[in-house]
């Protein structure tokens, strides 16, 4: 078993700075690649109607992914293709689960269709934590404005489970811990100035997915647009 922590400090987006805890459980020593044919899907836990994560950060995180050539089926194509298995209700919590749904000829049949080699489920969300300041707008003879300043807080907390899915193995975690405050001064004219959470725990996980699926003959560079 390897465990492995990555600081990230001040992704600066103008004065507004994100930070981004990376955190690595491996359940095998060997390195996990993706051979030539092979493909990956990453799938958000949505275990309610009232509790779903983002399918925008599932998406940023495929698509980072995709662009530096590892093969990713999008979540929806392959969501509704499967359609009920991986709705809340009935989606497999635990690597041993997927044996109900392979039992299934068709369902086997079809993620078989996919050439599917690893599921990556991703489960968190971000929120606003916390909130100060005041901006007050009025209207005058001079004309209007906006006087005062505001911060807000957020924090992104997610975690990818990689499945191996002809072995039937949990290969590891990776989690991303994300936390930035955004400003919004104004005088005369508000001018926010954002910390990108949710965008940056994005790029993290992508990059360290990036490390653990590397595909083989790929380079070991860092993935493109990390800040």
């Amino acid at each position: 078993m390897k465990c492995c922590r990555l600081l990230i400090l001040c992704a600066i987006l103008l004065p507004g700075c994100t930070s981004v805890t990376i955190d690595e459980l491996r359940h095998r020593q060997t390195s996990v690649e993706i051979a030539e044919g092979e493909y990956v899907v990453l799938l958000g836990r949505r275990q309610s109607s009232n509790y779903e994560t983002e399918p925008e950060l599932v998406d940023c995180i495929s698509k980072t992914l995709a662009s530096n050539n590892v093969a990713v089926i999008p979540e929806q194509q392959f969501v509704d293709a499967l359609y009920p298995w991986f709705e809340p209700r009935t989606a497999p919590m635990r690597v041993k689960d997927m044996n109900r749904l392979l039992a299934r000829k068709q369902v086997a049949q079809r993620i078989d269709s996919y050439k599917i080699r690893y599921i990556i489920w991703v489960d968190g969300n971000t929120e606003t934590t916390g909130s100060a300041g005041s901006i007050g707008c009025s209207i005058g003879t001079g004309g209007a404005g906006c006087f005062g300043f505001g911060t807000w807080d957020k924090e992104s907390d997610y975690e990818a489970t990689i499945w191996d899915y002809r072995d039937l193995q949990n290969l590891g975690k990776i989690s991303a811990d994300a936390e930035g405050t955004s400003y919004m001064p104004a005088v005369v004219i508000p001018i926010p100035i954002i910390a990108r959470v949710q965008n940056n725990a994005c790029k993290a996980m992508a990059e360290q997915l990036y490390s653990f699926f590397q595909p083989v003959g790929a380079s070991q560079n860092n993935v493109p647009g990390l800040e």
